[in-house]
């Protein structure tokens, strides 16, 4: 005899929800594969992106040495920048190298990265910050001037300007360089000279 109160099951009920269930893992497998390629509106990949062109300015010391030497570099129409003012509208300081302090590499090193090659004058300067006792100045400061760009997918930096000066004292700023770009990241003929122009004042904050 049947219980009326027991619930009665019927072979179409349980092949009726193991097809939904099937179909509902399918479509969660389907999500988690596609989630990956789903970006949010206005991203693309990095590769379909333009790359625009840039430039690029390092400073070395001798690697020998514990001393503190910052670049300070102003791009046309903007601010200084340097140790205490590390970014502005056009150039970044991608590198502050304190000498042997905090530093795993025994490179004496600092850049500085710029977006764009905006038209017009360029300055790098060079700040004696600390020297070291051990090898005391004079000593000499070499800077070097890239522009990368991107041609037909293929990405180019071309050295445009080397330079050196001698820091003779601690506390010392020294034009390194400067400079005319046009547009395209040329270097204007004659327009290379080292009158100095102090940056520091200028990207205090």
């Amino acid at each position: 005899m049947l219980d009326p109160f027991e619930e009665q099951t019927h072979p179409g009920d349980t092949l009726f929800r193991d097809v939904l269930s099937l179909a509902l893992l399918g479509f969660l497998a389907i999500i988690v594969l596609l989630l990956p390629h789903i970006a949010p509106e206005g991203v693309r990949n990095a590769s379909d992106v333009p790359v625009h062109g840039n430039v690029v300015v390092e400073i070395t010391w001798p690697d020998s040495m514990d001393a503190d030497v910052d670049l300070w570099v102003q791009a046309p129409g903007d601010t200084a920048v340097g140790y205490s003012n590390k970014g502005g509208a056009i150039f970044n300081l991608l590198r502050d190298d304190l000498g042997k302090t905090m530093d795993l590499s025994s490179i004496n090193h600092e850049s500085a990265y710029a977006r764009g090659m905006r038209k017009g004058e360029y300055i790098v300067n060079a700040h004696a910050y600390r020297i070291d006792p051990k090898h005391p100045p004079p000593f000499s400061v070499e800077a070097v001037v890239s522009t990368k760009s991107v041609v037909d997918g293929v990405t180019r930096i071309s050295p445009i300007l080397f330079t050196q000066a001698r820091i003779r004292y601690q506390g010392q700023e020294l034009t390194l360089a400067r400079f005319e770009l046009e547009e395209e990241g040329r270097l204007v003929n004659g327009s290379v000279h080292n009158l100095f122009k102090s940056l520091r004042g200028q990207g205090t904050k």
